[in-house]
Formats: C-alpha cells, sequence, structure tokens
C-alpha cells in the first residue's frame, strides 16, 4: 500500500486541507478489507512511534478566515504538488462467491421496518430482486419453540388438520435452483470500514451525504469506508443523491460547497419522447445528415396519422416503448401500427432489422456520459462500458417479434431466462450475455472492423444528443442553480450498432443502475463510482467552513438564482470584450472572475479525471461543433430564431465555450492537452480496465429452511387462523409476496404451461404499469419456446412484485393487534415456509375469513366477492384470477388507511 491514513495528500487533492479548491479522494483499493488492515496497521504503528505528533494532527482542525473566504475567485490556480493523482492500476476487483458468516454489525437504521422483517426470512438464493434495488440483508435467527393454549373450537381444528393433510401439500418437495436468478449478490458489511471511515479526513472534517429515492449499496459502501456520513436532514450536506429529478426549492437553498447529481429539466434528455422531439428540432435547424441519430419515431396518438404514412411508404416492424418508463417495461413490436393501443402515449420508433450480433446474439451498449457543466459545456465518457446480449439467438422472422430475450437486451428482462449466463470473473471479460465495452472493440478488431471510425461515431453521436437538449437546461440552470458547480449528472446511453458499424442512440437514462450482480458488473462500477466522485470534487471544507459559507450565501442568494460573480466588477477586459475580433487569444490574466473560475476548475477537474475521456472540449471541438452553438453566448441553439429576436438575458453577455477552448487549446499556451488526443483517447477505450487490488463484494449466505420445522410452524398457523385468529394486513402482503416469488422461481426452472396463462390472466386483470401487452396477452395464438414465454411472465410478475412491496412498506405492524397472530410467531413460520406452507396458510386464512387482505384494504367499498378455493397442490394459485375485480377501478392496493398504524380507536372516531 503506497499510501496512509496520515498523508492527508493521499485523499485530499486540488489544494492543501482547509483552502477553498480542496477536494476528496476516493480509491478502490480502499474497498479491500485486506487494504484497510494495512492501513490501519500502518496509522496504529506512527501513532505509537509518535504520538505527540498525532495529537497535534488530531487537534488542528482547518478554521476559516474571512480574509481567505472573501478572497475573489481571480485567484491563480494552487500548484499541482498537493494533488493525488488517481492511478487505475491500483483498482483490483474480485468477488467472493459463497460466505460461511454474515456480520451482524450491518447498519440497518436506514432500512424500513417492511425491509427488516422481510430479510430474515428471504435470501438472494430465493428472491429475484429488481434492477439496482438493494438486495435482502442476512440475519441470523434462532429457532425458538412455542406453547400455545388449547384451542377450542374443535370444528375448525379439524378442517385445518384435514387441509394439511388431504389437499396434497405434505407430498411437495421445496424446488432447488440449478440457476442463479438474484440480480444483486449480498454483501457483508465488516466492522473495520467504519473504523477505516473513522481515520479519513472526510470523517474529521465531519462532511455528510444524503440518499433520496435511492438504494444504492455499492455507494454507501464507498461512502462510509471513505469517512462520510449519512443524514437525512434538508441541509448541511455536502453531497445529494437522488434518484429523482431534484425539486427546484433544493436547488434555489444550494450553497457553493454543496454538491447534486442532477441538473434541473433534465428530462429533456432522458423521457423518450422529449429527446427525440429535441434531435427531430436540430435536424430540421441544422440538417439531418448532422442529426441522424436516433431512428425515425412518432409519439402517438399525437402523431399517429404520420406513422400510417411512413409506414406505408417503407413498410416494416416498429418498436413501442412507452414515453417514461426504464428497464424494458412496456416495450413491444409490432408489423403494422393498427397493433398498437390507440390510447396510450408511447413512442413508436423504426425497428433496424439489421443490427451487430456476436455469435448470432443480438447485442447493444451501456456507455456512462458525465457532464460536469453545461455552460461551458463539458462531457466525460468513461472509459469502459456494458455490452448487453440477449439470451435468444436473433431471427428477423415476423413470428418471432414477440419474444423480448432475442429482441431487447435488457439485463432486467433476460435474466430470467433459464439460459442466461452470468460472468464468474471480472478478468475474463468476454464471457457470458454481459461484456465489457473494451472487450467487444478487440473482438471486432479481431475481425478486421474499423474500432477507431466506431468511437468517433459514438462520442459524435453523444454530444450532438446532449448539444439538442443543452439549450433548455442551461436556461432553468440560470434561474435555480446558484452556483455554477452545484450540480453534475451521470447519464446511461443505450447505443444500438447496426451491421454496418453505425451507432443508433435508443435512450439516455437519468439514473443508470449501480447493482451489481457479477464480478464484471463490480469491476466496472466501482472503478467509475470512485472515478466519478474525485472528478467532480466534493469540497474538502470543514463545518466551520460550511457555516461560515451558510451565512455568506445567504446574503448574496436572489430569488431568480442567476449564477453570482464573487468579484465585485468585471475587469477592463470585459468592458472592451465587444471590440475584440472574433477567434483572438484571450489572455489569462484579462479573464474576469467567473471566467477564471470556470478556466480553473476545468483544468484541476481534468486532473482529477481517472477513467474519464474528455470528449468535450477537445482541440478540434469548436471547428465541428462551433456552427451549431450562438455565436454570441456559445449556447446550443435548438430553435429558430427571427432576426429581430434575441436571447434576453439580465447578466453580461459571454462565451465560456469559446473562452474555455482558447486557453486549454491554443497553440502557444502553458496548458495545452496533449494527452487528449484523439489517438490516446481511441487508446483507452480499448485497454482493459487494469487493476491490481481487490474489492471483495461477499455474497449473503443462503439461509437454510428446514423443511420439518416449516411442516411443524404451519399445523401451528393454521390451528391458530381455525380458533379465529387473522393475519393482520401486514402479515397478509408479506405472505403473497413470498408465495409469488415462490411461483416465479418455479416458472423459470420448470416451465409450466397452465401456471404461464394463470399468472398472464392475473396481471391482464390487474392492470397498472404491469399489463402485458396486446401480443402477448393470449398465449394461445403464439406458438413459441416454454423457455421464453416462461421469461417473459416471469419479468412481468417481477414487476408486479416491485410495486407490491414497495407499497407493502406501508403496512407495517408497530405491535400485536388484539385477535391477530402475534408478529414473531409469524415471522418465525415465514423463515422457514415453503412455497406449500404459504399455499396452506392462505388457503385456509380465506376460506375462513372470507377476505383478501393481500390484495384490498379491510375498509375497501369495492372489494369483489372472495371465490372459492380448490382443494388440492396450486388451487390457491388457480383461484388467483377470480379475485381481481374484472374492472380494476374498485381496487385499494397502494393507499393505506392508517387504522392499525399509529391511531387508536378512540382518535379515529373523534
Amino acid at each position: 500500500v503506497s499510501f496512509d491514513f496520515t498523508n492527508q495528500d493521499d485523499w485530499i487533492t486540488s489544494g492543501k486541507m482547509g483552502s477553498r479548491e480542496a477536494v476528496l479522494v476516493f480509491r478502490t483499493n480502499i474497498l479491500n478489507p485486506k487494504t484497510r488492515k494495512t492501513l490501519s496497521e500502518k496509522s496504529s504503528a506512527q501513532t505509537l512511534s509518535d504520538p505527540k505528533d498525532n495529537d497535534s494532527d488530531n487537534e488542528a482542525t482547518p478554521a476559516p478566515l474571512e480574509k481567505q473566504t472573501e478572497e475573489k475567485n481571480c485567484e491563480e490556480p494552487p500548484p499541482c504538488g498537493n494533488q493525488a493523482p488517481i492511478d487505475p492500476a491500483q483498482r483490483k476487483i474480485y468477488f467472493v462467491r459463497n460466505s460461511k458468516k454474515c456480520d451482524k454489525s450491518d447498519d440497518t437504521k436506514f432500512i424500513s421496518p417492511f425491509k427488516k422483517i422481510l430479510n430474515q426470512y428471504s435470501s438472494s438464493d430465493t428472491s429475484i430482486s429488481s434492477e439496482g434495488e438493494e438486495p435482502p440483508r442476512c440475519s441470523n435467527i434462532e429457532i425458538k419453540s412455542r406453547v400455545l393454549k388449547t384451542n377450542q373450537n374443535a370444528i375448525n381444528i379439524s378442517l385445518a388438520e384435514s387441509s394439511s393433510k388431504e389437499s396434497g401439500y405434505e407430498s411437495i418437495n421445496p424446488t432447488k435452483s440449478n440457476t442463479e436468478i438474484s440480480e444483486e449478490d449480498q454483501e457483508v458489511t465488516s466492522d473495520d470500514e467504519d473504523d477505516c471511515g473513522t481515520n479519513m479526513p472526510a470523517f474529521k472534517l465531519k462532511i455528510n451525504y444524503k440518499f433520496h429515492q435511492t438504494e444504492t449499496k455499492l455507494l454507501r459502501k464507498i461512502f462510509t469506508v471513505h469517512g462520510l456520513t449519512e443524514t437525512n436532514a434538508d441541509s448541511g450536506f455536502s453531497l445529494l443523491w437522488t434518484g429523482v429529478h431534484m425539486k427546484l426549492d433544493i436547488l434555489r437553498n444550494l450553497t457553493p460547497y454543496q454538491r447534486v447529481n442532477h441538473f434541473p429539466r433534465s428530462y429533456e434528455m432522458t423521457r423518450k419522447d422529449r429527446l427525440y422531439k429535441n434531435i427531430e428540432r436540430m435536424q430540421h435547424l441544422r440538417g439531418m445528415k448532422h442529426f441522424d441519430i436516433v431512428p425515425q419515431s412518432f409519439v402517438l396518438p399525437l402523431e399517429s396519422r404520420d406513422l400510417m404514412v411512413a409506414h406505408n411508404k417503407h413498410r416494416g416492424p416498429w418498436i413501442v416503448k412507452p414515453a417514461a418508463s426504464s428497464r424494458g417495461r412496456g416495450i413491444f413490436i409490432v408489423n403494422a401500427p393498427d397493433q398498437i393501443p390507440a390510447d396510450e402515449q408511447v413512442l413508436v420508433s423504426k425497428y433496424i432489422v439489421d443490427p451487430l450480433c456476436i455469435d448470432g446474439h443480438k447485442c447493444d451498449l451501456r456507455v456512462y456520459v458525465l457532464v460536469t457543466s453545461f455552460d461551458p459545456l463539458i462531457i466525460y465518457l468513461y472509459e469502459e462500458g456494458i455490452v448487453r446480449l440477449a439470451t435468444v439467438r436473433y431471427d428477423r422472422h415476423a413470428d418471432n417479434l414477440w419474444n423480448p430475450c432475442m429482441h431487447l437486451c435488457n439485463y432486467s428482462i433476460n435474466k430470467y431466462h433459464s439460459d442466461y449466463i452470468r460472468s464468474s470473473d471480472a478478468q475474463v471479460e468476454d464471457v457470458g450475455h454481459k461484456w465489457t465495452l473494451s472487450a467487444l472493440l478487440r473482438h471486432l478488431k479481431f475481425q478486421g472492423c474499423d474500432t477507431h471510425q466506431l468511437m468517433l461515431n459514438i462520442e459524435d453521436l453523444i454530444i450532438k444528443a446532449v448539444l439538442a437538449c443543452a439549450q433548455t437546461i442551461i436556461s432553468a440552470c440560470r434561474m435555480f442553480v446558484p452556483n455554477g458547480n452545484n450540480c453534475f449528472e451521470l447519464y446511461g446511453f443505450d447505443i444500438l450498432i447496426d451491421n454496418s458499424l453505425k451507432p443508433w442512440l435508443l435512450e439516455i437514462n437519468l439514473s443508470p443502475s449501480m447493482g451489481v450482480d457479477s464480478p464484471l458488473d463490480t469491476k466496472v462500477k466501482s472503478c467509475l463510482m470512485a472515478d466519478l466522485l474525485t472528478c467532480v470534487g466534493i469540497p474538502a471544507y470543514s463545518e466551520e467552513m460550511r457555516s461560515h459559507y451558510d451565512q455568506k450565501w445567504s446574503r448574496f442568494r436572489s430569488s431568480s438564482c442567476q449564477r453570482q460573480s464573487t468579484g465585485a466588477k468585471p475587469s477592463n477586459h470585459a468592458k472592451s470584450k465587444k471590440g475584440k475580433k472574433k477567434g483572438a487569444i484571450t489572455q489569462v490574466n484579462l479573464l474576469t472572475g467567473d471566467e477564471q473560475r470556470i478556466l480553473r476548475n476545468a483544468r484541476l477537474q481534468y486532473l482529477r479525471r481517472g477513467g474519464f475521456v474528455r470528449i468535450f472540449p477537445t482541440d478540434d471541438t469548436m471547428q465541428r461543433y462551433g456552427n451549431f452553438l450562438d455565436s454570441a453566448n456559445g449556447i446550443p441553439i435548438s430553435t429558430p430564431t427571427v432576426q429581430s429576436q434575441t436571447f434576453q438575458t439580465p447578466i453580461l453577455q459571454h462565451n465560456y465555450n469559446q473562452m474555455l477552448h482558447l486557453n486549454l487549446f491554443c497553440q502557444d499556451g502553458r496548458h495545452s492537452n496533449d494527452d487528449n488526443t484523439e489517438a490516446n483517447r481511441i487508446e483507452q477505450y480499448e485497454r482493459a480496465l487494469e487493476t491490481d487490488s481487490e474489492i471483495p463484494f461477499v455474497k449473503k449466505a443462503a439461509v437454510e429452511k428446514c423443511e420439518e420445522e416449516g411442516r411443524r410452524l404451519r399445523k401451528v398457523m393454521l390451528k391458530k387462523i381455525a380458533a379465529g385468529s387473522e393475519l393482520t394486513q401486514f402479515q397478509a402482503r408479506q405472505t403473497f409476496s413470498l408465495y409469488l416469488e415462490a411461483a416465479m422461481r418455479r416458472l423459470t426452472e420448470d416451465p409450466k404451461d397452465v401456471h404461464e396463462k394463470i399468472l398472464l390472466k392475473f396481471l391482464s386483470k390487474f392492470g397498472g404499469n404491469v399489463k402485458p401487452h396486446i401480443l402477448f396477452r393470449n398465449t394461445q395464438n403464439l406458438k413459441v419456446a416454454s423457455k421464453a414465454r416462461s421469461a417473459m411472465v416471469a419479468k412481468l410478475l417481477g414487476d408486479f412484485l416491485e410495486n407490491y412491496k414497495r407499497d407493502t412498506e406501508a403496512y407495517v405492524d408497530s405491535f400485536d393487534h388484539f385477535g391477530m397472530i402475534p408478529s414473531t410467531a409469524y415471522n418465525q413460520f415465514l423463515l422457514h415456509a415453503q412455497e406449500s406452507d404459504l399455499e396452506a396458510v392462505l388457503t385456509l386464512h380465506t376460506n375462513v375469513t372470507g377476505i383478501m387482505p393481500f390484495l384490498y384494504n379491510r375498509c375497501g367499498l369495492s372489494v369483489p366477492p372472495t371465490p372459492p378455493i380448490p382443494s388440492g397442490l396450486h388451487g390457491f394459485l388457480r383461484a388467483l384470477p377470480a379475485m381481481v375485480s374484472p374492472s380494476g377501478t374498485g381496487r385499494e392496493l397502494s393507499k393505506y388507511d392508517g387504522y392499525f398504524k399509529s391511531y387508536d380507536k378512540e382518535k379515529i372516531f373523534l
């Protein structure tokens, strides 16, 4: 290990600790327990050898000086001697498949009560989680015996015993999984992660981060080992990481040291309909040949007539996508527009029938694009990406258009296919159905393809897509973002390559998934996030400095939240700027305060880039894309303007893009970046991600279920139900969720046509976002292979369970209710219950009580009558479609009346 805790220069870069330019350094090496142990030993040895110096270091907390904080932004950047370059050769990741122990020191204070209880009886081997969702954590619960009172209801007791013996449940054996289908492998946290974090500068500076509507275990682990602390406060955080669009009030109140991972109005890029409309405007304004980067598309139902005209000219398949959806939900392919439902708002695009195939399998790319600023425009492309392959070999015949495992490459769809192969070695990047971008480039180069031009075309596609949407985002940033460094964004570009090696933009993802399910994912995404956080630069400010900035910035914040310069007045150069000729070289000492700050940040950011490749600006971007920018202010123009119309702005006109290009790439400049040449960028894309330190993400050990204990507890639960006890709504939903998970596993391992039809009928009547599309609702008309059909049903059921579990979080029982089964005893039953045990409890409870709390609230007004549940094997599953109301309008599934949660009866009736 070439760095230690005591050397602050290893964890602080771009300036000395306490200075305004100092930011945190994030390394993937520290994720390795061996590295953390070595650092702790070195730190302890140095503490024993020189305790006085260590005490002085701990006491020396950087305090802000008024003179330093009130200095102008036009200061020259500090020398680079204190910078700690991030060497990509210091990173290596491995994946531990099996774990014998699970540490009990998991930090569970940020996990909802529903997940805490659910995790006791759900394991990574017995549950299928959605992409990006944090998997259940490990827990060790000892088996405790229960002594129950004698039941006095002899009739119901005999009914329970007979239903247990005669229904055939006893003969069912637990299904063993031959295919690993859990998306994310469980990591086991340890005490040394927290111990390591307490030695970091971020912990001493009390730097906080906040998560909002996102759950990323990878990010939390990185923050923990680097000393950052999670907070739930609405202010005082240094980094806010959210999975949804930012609220404008939050943006308006940001201070200069705070960072958020989204720009305002970024939906202009991430919504499929808005993205296409923005690119379409550029096609009309700048020419089709310059922006031919997306297939021909139409927004329905507004452009239904245009779609019919285009179909009559060029017949062929069309792919239908919801305007705001992700992970392949709701996507299907049709031969003619009349097969598309007329009442749905969707984007219909021309289907590319000749895609690039690897060994006969269709593939697409997920590349990661970092935008740190829109004015000036600064774009980075990460050196490594993910190549996703479809599970079924590609066949363009019309009879196969229904098959999503052939035509869609989304991992969230193909992971349910029994033939899906996961990579088991992080160093082998071209095995299975998920490759790396560099492995694909080497594969194509070996076949004689021009990968150099391919990557240049991908860079061009990314830049033009950002230019097409930048105008609206820039105007929003000027209105709502108080400081130019507050926002950054990581986009996930999905790109399809056809057989002529032309890239096509499919969509842009707002928050690309950081879930890890294989060593390859762990390797790429760990390095990606560490380089991202270092490149963006989280300020290493002390608590006193942050408080000082909070007080100071509140005086300058206005309702318009325009970017404000810390310099009181523009320099003489700014006054005489209009007299300058276009293209003249601007001297650094003649720049305004804002321009010097932007230039300094761009240079320091480039030095911290790690594995990111800056694709805009480069030495030739102004020559290639200068015509797409406004000559006065450098903003991309995507709307036609009349000669009398000008861009009205209350601040001084500027052209930051031109200024940045002249000062970075002028031939006689001091800071020309010769290492960012075209040849160097292509070479960086094609080389493998070099790593030499390991990051263990330990897979959670599966909780072994005792079949005999499950049968014994089932009999106990059946006796309680027969005696008059009922399941709470939370317990019923828990049981129903686990039962459907078991049915989904059985469906992917041993497909049965009758169960597929039953589940499809249930999902079709249920409706909502998981409703099957029209081509897949009647399986009798489809002559398809059972594996692909089962994978499609499992995908729909997985989407249903994701929403169902999210709604279940509102029903958590905070105490045991009178007349209900105790929570402790029932959780013990769920811990060992097999599918047959769950079905027996659900069947008896529904027949005895006549209610369906797993689907409807107890106070629901439009609940359909409870159908009779047939006896025998899978009787509950066969009755499931009849439990859903045909219209689907009377269901109350997502709202909880709160009667059993936080209010007593007296308060309710008052």
